[in-house]
């Protein structure tokens, strides 16, 4: 990343951005959420997502909030992606170094990879969960909100 797009002979660095995604729930499966943040190639930040996603597993949350901030990042026109998520499992799922053998999680892996597709490079890495503090906070304040507005009824 960094250098011209060849196909269009117009400079990368616009279009290029770094993307954080976490995903959880509170039991496992249980009330799960989806967060993100979106920066751009200098850093600052583009966007943020925080959403409650229902009842789901762990691995699903991580996969809704993958797709939540491709979406975002194509809607905001990211070309050249990276990602940085601290799921190993969805990581390496992604990167084919894990078969997905869930019919369900192969739904949502058939999802991501042609989301992927749409970009004009990507590349999805594990990080610490240290390095992926925002995001995490994200989705606790998702998962939290929801809790308040449960309890208020």
């Amino acid at each position: 990343m960094g250098q011209r797009d060849q196909r269009k002979g117009q400079p990368a660095d616009g279009d290029e951005c770094r993307i954080y995604t976490d995903g959880g729930a509170r039991g496992n499966p249980g009330p799960a959420a989806a967060g993100g943040i979106i920066l751009g190639a200098d850093g600052r930040v583009k966007a943020e997502l925080s959403v409650f996603l229902g009842h789901a597993t762990n691995n699903v949350a991580e996969y809704r909030a993958l797709l939540l901030a491709l979406a975002k990042a194509r809607e905001m026109g990211c070309r050249r992606i990276l990602v940085c998520m601290d799921s190993e499992l969805v990581v390496r799922q992604i990167n084919g170094l894990y078969r997905v053998k869930d019919p369900k999680m192969r739904e949502w892996y058939d999802r991501v990879r042609t989301a992927l597709g749409g970009f004009a490079a990507w590349r999805v890495e594990h990080i610490p969960r240290a390095e992926n503090a925002r995001a995490d906070e994200l989705v606790n304040r998702a998962l939290d909100k929801h809790a308040e507005e449960a309890a208020g009824q």
